[in-house]
């Protein structure tokens, strides 16, 4: 499971996810309104707070499908940093 930090960039970037709804693994994040700029300000606010670069190879959008694929692909590149 993902930490706080994670929870509150995504949740920033989904408007269709209210307040008090759980943010669920498996929901994909483009039917939670999160869209190519979100994808983006997404990346650059993970990469800021994480300390990791996301590569050619992570910039694909399957990488944004879910908050679980999202999480899988930042914690190998956290792993990768320490």
């Amino acid at each position: 499971m993902w930490d706080s930090r994670f929870e509150e960039i995504l949740r920033g970037h989904l408007p269709y996810l209210s307040a008090g709804d759980p943010l669920r693994g498996d929901t994909r994040l483009f039917d939670l309104g999160l869209d190519s700029i979100g994808v983006v300000e997404v990346l650059a606010a993970l990469e800021r707070t994480y300390n990791v670069r996301f590569t050619d190879d992570a910039l694909n959008m399957e990488n944004f499908a879910t908050p679980d694929t999202l999480w899988g692909e930042l914690s190998k590149m956290i792993e990768a940093a320490a």
